[in-house]
């Protein structure tokens, strides 16, 4: 009745904290009731000492079951739905970090295509190891070439997946780098986003591994399952076909013999981010599954919903949510504007910015400063009169 979050006069001590901590100075207690118009920020229900106040959006669903059920109607009634698990998992290959030297062993004999390892520099040699194993004769080893027992077939130099071999004056050639070259190694995470969106069945789930029938992929012209993939290893092949999707073979674990760097793992997650998190809502709004809930400092994951895409970690920008791949999206460009008719001057904005980007002038305007604003969207996400209009564009971190 009055507002978005009601009080329960059974708990409620008439403390006065939820008329203090209210920004918008809409709570008043009068004659012993706590009154007031809501702008549903939530900051009462949070500093009530003895939880009195309750969202009036929970409060009315619990109602309207109640009522249903009062009608004694022969229609089965909705519950409402809780969650039956407490967390999420996969099973899929890991790339273990501080083994792996990027060398591209591991993408060269993926069959599918589902490993994409990018190097600082093209035409150096990563130490793969590839020459070795198709030189007919054996004349490569430790990327030194016997050129006593090279013939020339150059197959080491049409197999190298870093165009490092060349050839001058009738010997084989490999150009070595000058330091330890850098980059990423991103591989499917095997979480079935793919086959989910799949309206043809060719991608599915088996198992929990993934599987592809390309006969029932050719007649598919959008091929939806490209843009959903969240590490960005499913392209399009050669005939049409779909690449860079894993069906858990384990050729990569057996391929990366030296430095053993890739393993089968049991990944998990519980819902748990770090302090880091600044309730931005990136995470909420890109989710393909719809299931996370934005709660003032945290999350709230459904895990009956979740799949354990990653997409919430590839995207936050503080890197609050934990990931297991190394792929990254940051925020390229954007614009934040307070539209001055629906502000209601609360500082809500001003408080949660990371950035310290919103300020108020003498004038009572709230105001960005673009200069330093990274278009996080926490503002946006917590401003009860939704008085900010805000967009937003990603791209892959380099």
């Amino acid at each position: 009745k009055y507002g978005g979050f009601v009080v329960d006069r059974a708990k409620c001590n008439l403390c006065g904290i939820c008329e203090y901590v209210c920004p918008v100075n809409s709570i008043k207690i009068e004659d012993d009731i706590v009154k007031g118009i809501c702008a549903r920020c939530g900051l009462c229900e949070e500093a009530c000492p003895v939880n009195a106040r309750i969202d009036a959006f929970d409060l009315i669903e619990e109602r309207q079951l109640k009522f249903l059920e009062a009608l004694d109607f022969a229609v089965k009634i909705p519950k409402k739905r809780k969650p039956l698990k407490k967390e999420v998992g996969r099973t899929n290959v890991i790339t273990d970090l501080e083994k792996c030297i990027k060398c591209k062993r591991c993408q060269y004999y993926c069959p599918t295509g589902a490993i994409i390892v990018d190097l600082e520099g093209d035409g150096l040699c990563s130490e793969c190891r590839v020459c070795e194993d198709v030189c007919p004769v054996g004349a490569i080893k430790d990327t030194t070439i016997d050129p006593e027992k090279c013939t020339l077939c150059l197959k080491c130099m049409e197999e190298c997946p870093n165009n490092a071999i060349y050839t001058d004056d009738f010997t084989v050639q490999i150009r070595k780098p000058e330091k330890e070259l850098e980059g990423i190694i991103v591989s499917c995470l095997n979480c079935g986003l793919c086959a989910s969106v799949c309206g043809t069945g060719a991608l599915k789930m088996v198992d929990g591994k993934i599987r592809y029938d390309p006969s029932l992929c050719e007649e598919c012209e959008e091929k939806p399952c490209l843009d959903v993939c969240p590490v960005g290893t499913l392209r399009s092949g050669a005939h049409g076909r779909l690449k860079g999707y894993c069906v858990s073979c384990g050729k990569c674990i057996e391929s990366c013999d030296i430095y053993e760097a890739r393993s089968f793992q049991k990944v998990k997650w519980d819902g748990t981010v770090s302090e880091d998190c600044i309730s931005c809502g990136t995470c909420a709004e890109v989710c393909p599954k719809d299931a996370i809930t934005l709660k003032r400092g945290s999350i709230e994951v459904d895990f009956d919903k979740c799949i354990l895409c990653e997409k919430c970690g590839i995207h936050c920008p503080t890197d609050a949510i934990p990931k297991t791949t190394m792929r990254k999206k940051t925020i390229k460009d954007g614009f934040t504007l307070i539209d001055d008719r629906l502000c209601i001057k609360c500082g809500l904005c001003i408080e949660t910015c990371p950035e310290d980007a919103i300020t108020k002038t003498p004038e009572n305007r709230i105001v960005v400063d673009e200069n330093k604003c990274i278009y996080c969207g926490a503002c946006n996400n917590i401003c009860p009169a939704k008085a900010i209009l805000f967009e937003r564009e990603f791209s892959l971190s380099k």
